[in-house]
């Protein structure tokens, strides 16, 4: 298994999440006020506050909040202005670390963030140091009950996407970023709204790292996503099917 996916599904069945609900609301919050100051407050006409809106949904986060957080952006509120930077690194085992954060407070968060490669024996590198090892795509969820493999990968391709993998869980479709709203809106009109539409960073090549630089390297991802500011982490590891389970039971 590779990449933060499999990292993920470990803290689902920890029950991280439950957890840190009001931290996974922060986040949405703060990106539902950026796509909304930075672009028109209606979804349908953009894009990224789509996205955020369906994120929100995903989360069972209250009609109301969303809305005050689209008014917040629109109305160009001091407190709703964040900016978007992104961190590059190596963590535990030389894997590729790729950090998105909105942030009021630059400095605050490249200290946070690099004090937390540095306890786990890591180091923050320079914007585009592991960039090249990651592709940066569109991405859209669709549940494996929502049609057959074949079906959808007959609909990915006259929607124009790159690719699709269907597994027992999921649907993941991927396309070129500037393609990701029509290949969506194409998708969408087929089988209805996805779980999620965004863009990612997807590994081009994978570091294999063993079942103790795992533990380091996941405590290393759970520190930076308990970030308020931290909105995605993507990392290039592969670990074995056996750690995998150990590390998940």
């Amino acid at each position: 298994m590779a990449g933060h996916s499999q990292f993920k599904n470990i803290m689902y069945r920890k029950g991280a999440q439950d957890k840190k609900r009001a931290k996974i609301f922060t986040k949405i919050i703060r990106e539902l006020t950026t796509a909304a100051r930075n672009g028109l407050p209606d979804p349908a006409a953009n894009p990224r506050l789509r996205a955020a809106v369906l994120a929100a949904r995903q989360a069972n986060m209250p009609k109301d909040t969303v809305d005050r957080a689209i008014r917040r952006g629109a109305g160009g509120e001091a407190d709703a202005t964040y900016d978007e930077v992104r961190y590059e690194g190596y963590g535990p085992g030389g894997a590729a670390v790729i950090v998105e954060a909105l942030t009021d407070n630059r400095n605050r968060t490249a200290s946070e963030i690099r004090a937390a490669f540095t306890k786990a024996g890591g180091a923050l590198g320079e914007t585009n140091s592991v960039g090249f090892l990651f592709a940066h795509v569109g991405e859209i969820v669709y549940p494996a009950a929502t049609v057959s493999a074949d079906e959808m990968l007959e609909a990915v391709i006259e929607a124009g996407a790159e690719n699709v993998e269907s597994d027992s869980e999921q649907h993941a479709v991927t396309c070129a970023p500037d393609a990701l709203n029509a290949v969506r809106d194409a998708l969408e009109q087929r089988f209805g709204l996805a779980v999620s539409a965004r863009l990612v960073w997807r590994p081009k090549t994978t570091a294999p790292i063993g079942e103790e630089t795992a533990i380091s390297l996941f405590k290393l991802l759970e520190t930076l996503e308990d970030s308020d500011d931290v909105q995605n982490v993507y990392a290039n590891f592969e670990v074995a099917d056996d750690v995998m389970a150990r590390l998940g039971a």
